[in-house]
């Protein structure tokens, strides 16, 4: 009779590489977990009311219990059987004041360089920390307008001196022309991917490096599920994280297709530099990388915001 023994090296997994095993295989959806020591003060009550009220036009609960009760059905924060509720990884990335005070792995890392590589000295490098959605209000003409920024408005500030350059010539004598290095949208729409579909069981951040030649964006974790690069560029879609998605989506800042890559950051980067965007895949991470446009040529600046 054979008696089968354990290694001696053999561990229990934790609890966060048992989450990211069933994340992997499209049991868990991650965004779901509940943050440890958050709490419905930590929501940011303004953008909630904003989206609640304006975006989805939907009834704005009126005491803190009918608040939890809605944050808990939309999947924002989560009950506890013996305790008070508590944010959801969702929640605290989408609404919270400050994510990263209870979420290390919220808000993204930025670097640029001056050569091809990282070096000691960088151009710049920063981790920027907000709620993912900005704060949107209405104007007494009824124009909506942008009263605060969110993570991606405060990406696009912040990179654009290093994603674009201005012209020696003026425009109507009055001023430069911006001429982008990437195409913005195919930018736009790297960072929105990497937000809506990184695995919130890693502990590393996303990071967003710009060198000379290229322009990279790693997101924690591998492919969800049977997902592979090749379905990804067919337009095959596979939310790893679905609230997420569905709350950037009723903001507009993706649309309903869900076909960025194929539709936006292929085609786009190819036409804008002659150049091919490269996706690779580990068990790790995603990384996309777009080839800066070297040239002298112009091309007219796009709009980055929703």
């Amino acid at each position: 009779m054979c008696v089968w023994a354990a290694p001696r090296d053999s561990r229990l997994a934790t609890r966060e590489q048992r989450a990211a095993l069933f994340a992997s295989g499209g049991l868990l959806h991650a965004e779901l977990l509940p943050v440890s020591g958050s709490a419905l003060v930590d929501l940011d009550r303004v953008r909630l009311t904003d989206y609640l009220g304006r975006v989805l036009a939907d009834e704005v609960p009126q005491d803190e219990s009918a608040w939890l009760e809605r944050l808990c059905g939309l999947g924002f924060m989560a009950e506890r059987p013996a305790d008070a509720p508590v944010c959801t990884i969702a929640g605290v990335v989408l609404f919270a004041h400050r994510p990263r005070r209870l979420l290390r792995q919220a808000g993204l890392r930025w670097m640029a360089f001056a050569g091809d590589d990282m070096d000691y000295q960088s151009l710049d490098d920063t981790v920027l920390d907000a709620p993912l959605v900005g704060l949107w209000s209405k104007s007494g003409s009824g124009q909506v307008f942008r009263a605060q920024a969110g993570l991606i408005e405060h990406f696009i500030e912040r990179t654009q001196p290093f994603l674009s350059e201005e012209t020696a010539e003026l425009v109507d004598a009055l001023r430069r022309e911006r001429q982008w290095l990437y195409p913005p949208e195919a930018v736009r729409e790297c960072l929105l991917n990497a937000l809506a579909h990184r695995d919130w069981t890693r502990p590393a951040e996303i990071e967003v490096v710009r060198y000379r030649n290229r322009l990279t964006v790693t997101s924690p974790g591998p492919l969800q599920n049977a997902m592979t690069i090749a379905k990804m560029l067919a337009g095959q879609r596979s939310a790893r994280n679905p609230i997420i998605v569905e709350v950037l989506r009723d903001y507009g800042y993706v649309d309903a297709r869900g076909m960025g890559v194929r539709r936006k950051i292929v085609p786009l980067t190819r036409e804008y530099t002659g150049s091919d965007a490269v996706f690779e895949a580990t068990d790790d991470y995603l990384r996309t990388t777009l080839p800066a446009k070297l040239t002298d040529q112009k091309h007219p600046s796009a709009a980055l915001l929703p």
